[in-house]
């Protein structure tokens, strides 16, 4: 009894020397022997990490498997087609002895389908966008499992007779998909410096969920029927059911991270002593793994460009006033957001009609051997899991100059928001490079030449939805990034439209043949190039303003 009742003596001296110093404002700290006694200080901390690093890997299974399976569309084209789907738009030959069918008709409505759909997942983006800064992340994802999961029974109830139900089933898959990366992408706000690193991560997991499609497509050849698969999709519901309670927040997850914060459904409460330790003590005595870059940003007191104002849970986050940019409106009418979706279309409907020409490309590449169109469609879709391995690396590049700052402890003179800013150059100048690459080969008509026209691809691929997410992120306040992300996919999506007259240009006038339109986009994404230019010159621009001061000092 005596060990005890001395130890919660101890315990309340140091609650109340605590409590005294939080109220006087002294500067004095706690004895050392002291510092760490807080009841479960260290238990709690390594639950919370345990906890972060589920979010983290189950948003990466989440998002590699689910968010953009349609962009596999190629893969899924080759089953559908054999089960007949929009078979009766097939012309059977009139002269018996060329014995060809044409089913330009066919093509041409499945890639209507995939530009719909391609379409929704983009414009569909500034609503949800709107819907999740407005709402939280839980409604937000309740929207998104409803659609997902409607979207799959309805293929999974579709046939060759009932073929129309692939209009709205993609269009759901779109929509559905892109609100949980969306969701998703606020996880890189747990872990600080490295979260440049994280956004890209899961944006190409996303890309990589493409190759869901090609699973499919392999089951299906070995007797598995299409209904079942899409059935199992469908009752994969549960899953983010379960991480939308349990690992995910409420409302959204702030940036900075506050000290203390939690979020999601708990089985263990903390004790009130534990919360006053925690959530009082200074910055200083943050262990290693909880220190945020955005702490030193808010302990130097002039940099708080990247302050989420009130989205987190009540009272987790402080709020700061954004200097470059302050309403939403000032932010779409920027240089930077204009140039920006420039950047992002030009290089989108590439891709876009890529993917949307990829079937008929190949068929006309391989004169038609049913063989070898499977197998370089194959091919195809495993270079797509290679997405996830390939998005980290931008985010290697955006996160650079943090990796600096903390081995020298300077950053060189400029603010914590202008090294960002200025780390995206290069990252939006390497991924036009890779485009205009990927173009090159896409448009040489030699069959083995794709194989690198595949690597190019999914290289480009998750460079731009990598860097397009992490950029707009860096570049504006993140109170608007919902809006502004949904706003760009938006209005991008209305240029990817074109990819439906490119494609009758080529069946039509051009009679199969693509080079031209090929040539044409990659004339077209030099534009893309003022985009980097564009970001470099805002860099100089606010290198040279004289810093402010600011008036008061932020104190935490």
């Amino acid at each position: 009894m005596t060990p005890q009742i001395s130890q919660e003596v101890q315990m309340g001296n140091w609650a109340a020397r605590w409590q005294a110093q939080s109220h006087s404002g002294s500067e004095t700290e706690l004895p050392q022997d002291q510092q760490g006694s807080a009841p479960n200080t260290m238990e709690y901390r390594g639950a919370g990490m345990a906890k972060r690093l589920a979010t983290l890997i189950s948003g990466l299974v989440e998002c590699m498997c689910f968010a953009g399976v349609i962009f596999g569309w190629a893969s899924l084209v080759y089953v559908l087609k054999d089960l007949r789907y929009f078979r009766d738009l097939c012309i059977s030959p009139v002269n018996q002895t060329t014995n060809v069918t044409d089913c330009s008709a066919q093509d041409e409505q499945f890639s209507l389908i995939f530009t719909i759909g391609s379409f929704m997942n983009n414009f569909m983006t500034f609503p949800t966008g709107y819907i999740f800064d407005r709402f939280g992340t839980t409604v937000a994802r309740l929207l998104a499992i409803s659609s997902y999961t409607t979207g799959t029974l309805l293929i999974a109830f579709s046939s060759a007779a009932t073929a129309l139900m692939l209009f709205p089933a993609l269009s759901l898959l779109s929509v559905g998909g892109i609100l949980l990366i969306l969701t998703n992408m606020q996880v890189g706000n747990l872990f600080g410096k490295h979260r440049s690193t994280v956004i890209t991560l899961y944006n190409g997991a996303f890309d990589s969920s493409s190759a869901v499609f090609l699973v499919i497509k392999l089951l299906y050849e070995r007797g598995l029927s299409l209904s079942h698969m899409f059935l199992f999709l469908s009752a994969c519901s549960a899953w983010h059911l379960f991480r939308t309670f349990f690992l995910m927040p409420r409302r959204h997850i702030p940036y900075p991270l506050p000290s203390g914060y939690t979020y999601g459904v708990s089985c263990q409460r903390r004790s009130s002593s534990y919360r006053t330790y925690e959530e009082k003590r200074r910055p200083e005595n943050l262990g290693e793994d909880e220190m945020q870059d955005g702490d030193s940003a808010l302990r130097e007191g002039n940099d708080t460009t990247q302050v989420i104002t009130g989205k987190g849970d009540p009272g987790t986050a402080p709020s700061f006033k954004e200097p470059t940019f302050g309403s939403f409106w000032s932010c779409v009418f920027s240089k930077l957001f204009f140039w920006h979706l420039v950047w992002l279309s030009v290089m989108q409907l590439r891709h876009y009609l890529f993917i949307g020409t990829f079937n008929p490309m190949l068929v006309q590449l391989a004169n038609k051997d049913p063989d070898l169109v499977s197998s370089y469609t194959n091919a195809f879709a495993y270079t797509q899991l290679c997405g996830v391995l390939c998005a980290p690396w931008n985010g290697l590049i955006l996160d650079r100059h943090k990796r600096g700052r903390k081995k020298d402890g300077t950053s060189q003179g400029v603010s914590n928001s202008l090294a960002d800013l200025r780390s995206c150059v290069l990252s939006l100048a390497i991924t036009v490079l890779q485009c205009i690459a990927f173009s090159i080969c896409a448009s040489i008509p030699v069959l083995p030449v794709q194989y690198a026209t595949f690597i190019l691809q999914v290289l480009s691929r998750s460079f731009l939805y990598g860097g397009n997410a992490a950029f707009l992120a860096i570049a504006f306040p993140l109170e608007h990034f919902g809006k502004l992300y949904g706003l760009v996919m938006g209005l991008s999506a209305v240029v990817s439209l074109l990819q439906y007259p490119c494609f009758a240009l080529i069946k039509g006038p051009l009679k199969g043949d693509a080079f031209y339109v090929n040539i044409g986009l990659v004339v077209l994404m030099l534009l893309a190039f003022v985009n980097p230019l564009t970001v470099w010159l805002e860099c100089k621009r606010r290198q040279k303003k004289p810093a402010t001061t600011p008036s008061t000092e932020t104190t935490i």
